[in-house]
């Protein structure tokens, strides 16, 4: 990627995705927007297209906020940030799983885990490593996992061509079913613990994530079983009291209009495509961030 052009379509059509990957973009972009040339007013612009790609998605303009604050110090400090965002992103990534892992096993008695995933937060959604997937890396190194149910995570299937991918490259036994499958996989006492990323979270604890999460949420809080967030502290955004005020971006009618190529529904159907959905905070067994277990303000 090249231009800002580039970067924001490739943002857009969920080339480059994930919350931590999505800030690494972010200040890489700004670095783009100043080799373009042009004033600072224009660089500024361009740099606002990029933190606008995706809405839901607080880490991408955290990662343009950030490189601009370089702007100063020129061309070279904006690319110094960026790419200690890059360096840094591994190391966050590490402590959160892990910390995250440690809750995960005093939460749950049964040995091995069973685990299940939602959409895909792994090494392919960040720069390094991964936040939810992060906790099976861990685990799994234990020898605490039994399997991990991935959820397909439909319509554009993160969960079975991602996270799926991931676990066979780790050798972490899984299956992949259906997103409609989760509850009942919880009422058969298939799942220990749910394990989910975060594009935005709240002051109060309320957790955007990819759509189906909620779902997840009432399903795992229904049934007993743990659901545990796991993300960098930059997904936090303590400007935002409640998730109610998270813009939840709508995808492209098309993307559920057709599966693998195939058109499935007919051709002018109406279509409701939310990319995102907001947790409340009462439905989380515990958010946790680098530092550890995250405790709203106050």
């Amino acid at each position: 990627l090249r231009t800002v052009d580039e970067l924001i379509h490739a943002i857009r059509r969920l080339a480059v995705r994930g919350a931590p990957a999505l800030g690494a973009a972010g200040a890489l972009g700004v670095v783009l927007a100043a080799r373009e040339g042009g004033d600072l007013t224009a660089l500024k612009e361009r740099a606002a297209r990029v933190a606008q790609a995706r809405p839901t998605a607080v880490n991408l303009s955290w990662g343009v906020a950030r490189a601009l604050e370089k702007l100063d110090g020129g061309a070279d400090a904006v690319l110094a940030e960026a790419l200690e965002i890059l360096d840094e992103d591994e190391r966050l990534n590490r402590a959160a799983s892990a910390h995250a892992a440690e809750i995960v096993v005093g939460l749950c008695d049964r040995r091995p885990l069973r685990l299940l995933s939602h959409c895909n937060a792994g090494h392919l959604a960040t720069v390094a490593w991964g936040s939810a997937l992060g906790v099976v890396w861990h685990l799994h190194e234990r020898g605490l996992v039994e399997s991990v149910l991935v959820d397909e995570t439909r319509p554009l299937l993160q969960g079975a061509r991602l996270t799926a991918w991931e676990l066979a490259q780790a050798g972490v036994p899984y299956r992949v079913q259906p997103d409609s499958a989760a509850a009942a996989a919880m009422a058969r006492g298939l799942v220990d613990c749910v394990l989910v990323g975060a594009d935005r979270i709240a002051a109060n604890g309320d957790v955007a994530n990819k759509i189906g999460t909620y779902g997840l949420a009432i399903a795992a809080h229904h049934h007993g079983v743990p659901l545990v967030v796991v993300a960098p502290s930059s997904t936090v955004d303590t400007s935002l009291a409640s998730g109610a005020e998270i813009a939840i971006e709508e995808r492209a009618p098309e993307e559920l209009r057709t599966f693998v190529g195939a058109t499935v529904t007919p051709p002018d159907a109406d279509v409701f495509n939310p990319a995102f959905d907001v947790t409340p905070a009462e439905l989380i067994t515990a958010v946790v961030t680098e530092c550890g277990r995250y405790r709203p303000p106050g």
